[in-house]
C-alpha cells in the first residue's frame, strides 16, 4: 500500500513537468551563456518549470540579433534590455528614463508595484506581454578625463551613443556633446581605443567589457545614476495564459535580491579612486535638467513622437516624491 502511494505521489509530481509547455526564448547577454544575465534567466526558467512552462533558452551576444529573431518568430519570447523592449511595451520600456529613478530603493518600490496583479493590464501592449523585469544596474557615465564632471564639461566631447536610443541622443544633443552612433557590440571598443571621450554603462562593464582601459590614468566614473537599466522578458500575448503570465512576473520579482547582490558586488568591485563624486549642491540642478528632458520626451515636441509613457512618468514621480517629499519637483506646476 505504501509503495503504491509513493508511486502515485511520484506520478503526481512528475505530471506537471512532463506536460510542461515548451516556450523558446532568445536571451541577450553581452557575455553569452556564461554571463550573469543568462544565468539569472536560467534560474527564472528553472523556477517556471514548477508552473508548467519549459523555457528553452538560446543565448545571444548581440541584442539586435536576439530581438530580430524574436520579431521573425524564431523565439516565442525574448530577454533584453528595456531600451530594446520599448517597441513592445512603451510603459515598461520607460523605466530607464533619464534620471527618473535616482536610488535603488526607488527602483525596488517600482518593481514591487509592477509585479502586483493589478498592474497586469499595463504589461500587455500591441499583442505582446511583459513576463518579468529584473534590475541590470544603474547606468553611469564613464569618461577618459576626470575634468568631465559637469554637464557643461560635456560640450563638444564625443560620446558613444546607442543609435536606437532616442532619449540618449536627445540628452547628448541637449548638453551639446557629439553623438557617435554605436551599438551594444562596439561602444566599449570605441571608448577603450579613444575614439570617444565618454560612454555610459552599468558597473558590470568596468571589468566585463574592460572599460578600465578607456578610463586609463586620467578618467573615471561619474557617481550619479543616469538611468536604471533592467532586463525584461517579453512574449507574444498568446504564449501564456493570464494566470501563468502573472506567476512569471511573481517569479521575476522574487529574483530581485539575487540580481541586486550581483549589482552591488559589481559596483563595490570598482576601486574607490575610479569614482568621480558629484557635490550635493550640483545634484539638484542635474535632477531638474533630467526632468526637463523627460517632459520633452514624454510629450510630442516638434512633431516628434514621444519616447516615454506618461503613466510611467507619473508613477515614477510619485515614487520619488514619496521618498523625497521636499524635492522642488513635487510642487512644480508641470509635475510629471
Amino acid at each position: 500500500m505504501i509503495r503504491k502511494s509513493l508511486a502515485a505521489l511520484s506520478l503526481a509530481v512528475a505530471a506537471p513537468l512532463a506536460s510542461a509547455q515548451p516556450v523558446s526564448m532568445c536571451v541577450f547577454d553581452v557575455i553569452g551563456a556564461n554571463g550573469d544575465v543568462y544565468n539569472l534567466v536560467k534560474d527564472y526558467a528553472l523556477e517556471m518549470k514548477a508552473h508548467g512552462v519549459d523555457f528553452e533558452l538560446k543565448p545571444y551576444t548581440d541584442e539586435g540579433v536576439a530581438v530580430g529573431d524574436f520579431n521573425a518568430g524564431q523565439c516565442d519570447a525574448v530577454a533584453a534590455t528595456d531600451i530594446r523592449i520599448r517597441p513592445f511595451n512603451k510603459f515598461t520600456g520607460s523605466i530607464s528614463a533619464v534620471g527618473a529613478i535616482p536610488t535603488y530603493d526607488d527602483l525596488k518600490t517600482l518593481l514591487a508595484t509592477l509585479a502586483q496583479a493589478k498592474a497586469a493590464p499595463l504589461m500587455k501592449d500591441g499583442g505582446y506581454e511583459v513576463l518579468g523585469i529584473v534590475p541590470a544596474g544603474a547606468g553611469y557615465l564613464f569618461v577618459n578625463d576626470r575634468s568631465i564632471d559637469t554637464a557643461g564639461e560635456l560640450a563638444g566631447k564625443r560620446m558613444a551613443t546607442l543609435d536606437y536610443q532616442k532619449d540618449a541622443i536627445h540628452m547628448v544633443n541637449y548638453v551639446k556633446a557629439t553623438v557617435v552612433p554605436s551599438d551594444i557590440t562596439n561602444f566599449a571598443g570605441k571608448f577603450n581605443n579613444g575614439s570617444v571621450d565618454a560612454a555610459y554603462a552599468p558597473a558590470f562593464a568596468y571589468e566585463a567589457l574592460e572599460l578600465y582601459k578607456g578610463i586609463g590614468d586620467k578618467g573615471g566614473i561619474v557617481d550619479y545614476p543616469l538611468a536604471q537599466l533592467t532586463i525584461q522578458i517579453v512574449a507574444r500575448d498568446e504564449v501564456l495564459d493570464d494566470d501563468t503570465a502573472q506567476k512569471a512576473r511573481d517569479v521575476a520579482w522574487g529574483m530581485y535580491p539575487q540580481a541586486m547582490n550581483l549589482i552591488q558586488g559589481q559596483e563595490e568591485g570598482i576601486p574607490d579612486e575610479q569614482w568621480i563624486r558629484i557635490p550635493e549642491k550640483d545634484i539638484t540642478g542635474y535632477q531638474e535638467m533630467f526632468r526637463e528632458n523627460r517632459l520633452e520626451m514624454r510629450d510630442d515636441v516638434n512633431n516628434a513622437p514621444s519616447v516615454y509613457h506618461p503613466k510611467m512618468m507619473s508613477l515614477l514621480s510619485k515614487i520619488r516624491c514619496a521618498s523625497n517629499p521636499g524635492a522642488s519637483e513635487c510642487t512644480a506646476a508641470n509635475r510629471e
